[in-house]
């Protein structure tokens, strides 16, 4: 019965990216946007298409106007097409049971626009809390909370390249495991 449910995870996820990429209007972006999807949430981002003669040139007058290039450009594409998205989202979550949130790629910049925020259960060791303590008492954090979220933040920056090596691999695994005989179902 797990693979059942494993490989249904596996369909629905492929399913819903299939859908977006379907159901999203031509020219929103350069390209096909990136769909992420995890049990809770549907998260849509893509690259806006470039507008000749809206490059900022290098240095750092150069970074503060691609800051807003960045800004502006995702401001204007949020309210030119906030009804169509609120269209497809509440489709989407009708459909999938997921919450949509979008966002975009401008200048090298990502700015998104909504996401959900899903509280997470842990239980932690003395250790563990220690840190998330210190990380507080330091004012690096707010709350415990926030100090688990920072945590999360920064190695998955620092360990981007092992993370997607692991979700490819994880990837792999689903794939072989859908081609593989059915277990008895008893």
């Amino acid at each position: 019965m797990p693979r059942e449910d494993e490989n249904a995870a596996v369909d629905t996820a492929a399913e819903i990216r299939g859908w977006c990429l379907g159901t999203l209007p031509d020219g929103w972006f350069a390209g096909p946007p990136e769909v992420t999807v995890d049990r809770e949430e549907i998260t849509v981002v893509g690259q806006l298409p470039p507008v000749p003669g809206e490059s900022a040139d290098g240095g750092e007058s150069g970074k503060a106007e691609a800051d807003a290039i960045a800004a502006g450009r995702s401001r204007r594409f949020r309210e030119e097409t906030r009804e169509a998205r609120i269209g497809i989202a509440r489709e989407a979550e009708r459909r999938f049971g997921r919450r949509v949130s979008w966002g975009v790629v401008t200048e090298g910049r990502k700015v998104m626009f909504t996401t959900l925020s899903v509280p997470v259960m842990t239980r932690l060791r003395q250790p563990e809390r220690r840190v998330l303590d210190t990380l507080v008492e330091a004012g690096v954090a707010r709350s415990r909370s926030d100090a688990l979220a920072w945590c999360v933040r920064l190695v998955g920056e620092h360990e981007d390249s092992w993370l997607s090596a692991l979700r490819d691999v994880l990837r792999q695994v689903e794939q072989v495991r859908a081609e593989g005989p059915a277990r008895d179902q008893r």
